[in-house]
């Protein structure tokens, strides 16, 4: 029977599936990277986000405390009253 006739050419000459792999590999582990750098960039501007927003806090905490202290300077200092 080696006289076959017909039929796919890959049952008789010899396929490289290794390169074929490794290429597959390489297109999925780029296109995961990708995504994963996207993902990394939409964290990173989250972050910063939040960190201006906690220093708005912090600032705005500060602001109230120091009008306090302020307001009590002015207003006769902490023994004065009736």
């Amino acid at each position: 029977m080696s006289g076959r006739s017909g039929g796919s050419r890959f049952l008789y000459e010899p396929f490289d599936a290794a390169s074929a792999r490794v290429e597959t590999l390489e297109q999925v582990t780029q296109a995961r990277w990708s995504a994963l750098e996207q993902r990394l960039g939409g964290i990173e501007a989250l972050l910063d986000r939040m960190e201006r927003r906690m220093w708005m806090a912090v600032y705005g905490v500060a602001g109230v405390l120091a009008t306090q202290g302020l307001f009590l300077l002015l207003s006769g200092g902490v023994g004065a009253g009736a």
